[in-house]
């Protein structure tokens, strides 16, 4: 399953890889970087100390837990001026609008990443070295908005292979590889 908006931006040069704990944000976004030719970067590695150890201590986070969390990864996203993809939550639309205004990327492309509760929990079960606990996801379920179509936002379902869904987010961005890439360069 995929959607595309009907005023998605082509290219984008900022994109927002998204979804629940467990959803593949880290795989896709590292092999759509591979793809394309943009740096991926890990929302996760940008959490505080204290994040880190509510989530391992099988807290859930609070927004004012998220609000400097997602102030940084918006920053990493402006930082970047060549562009860059972001593996990041981002599960309700008032911490997209906090991406979007602290990145100064009024067009920032979200690729939601969707899929049943039982494989969402299948793959936290089967993660060794991840401090979010799998008893976690029902805490970020609950809290999840789905994109609305208003929000440069495609979907993409992750009960098919990671290269599968590379394929569709790509084809949805109209996204270019790297110069030389295809021939034509960018």
């Amino acid at each position: 399953m995929s959607t595309e908006p009907s005023a998605l931006r082509r290219d984008p040069r900022h994109i927002v890889v998204m979804g629940v704990s467990g959803s593949g944000k880290s795989s896709v976004g590292l092999a759509l970087s591979q793809r394309i030719g943009l740096r991926y970067r890990d929302g996760d590695d940008l959490h505080p100390a204290r994040n880190v150890e509510k989530m391992r201590n099988g807290q859930p986070l609070t927004d004012d837990d998220r609000w400097p969390w997602l102030d940084l990864c918006g920053q990493a996203l402006r930082d970047a001026s060549e562009g860059l993809i972001l593996g990041c939550s981002a599960l309700r639309r008032v911490y997209r609008d906090r991406l979007r205004h602290t990145s100064g990327h009024a067009d920032l492309a979200f690729v939601y990443l969707t899929g049943p509760e039982s494989l969402l929990q299948s793959r936290m079960q089967a993660r060794t070295a991840h401090y979010m606990p799998p008893a976690l996801l029902q805490s970020q379920l609950q809290t999840l908005e789905v994109p609305d179509g208003d929000e440069n936002a495609i979907t993409i379902s992750i009960d098919q292979p990671v290269m599968a869904m590379v394929d569709q987010i790509v084809a949805l961005l109209h996204l270019s590889g790297p110069p030389g890439a295809d021939g034509k360069g960018r």
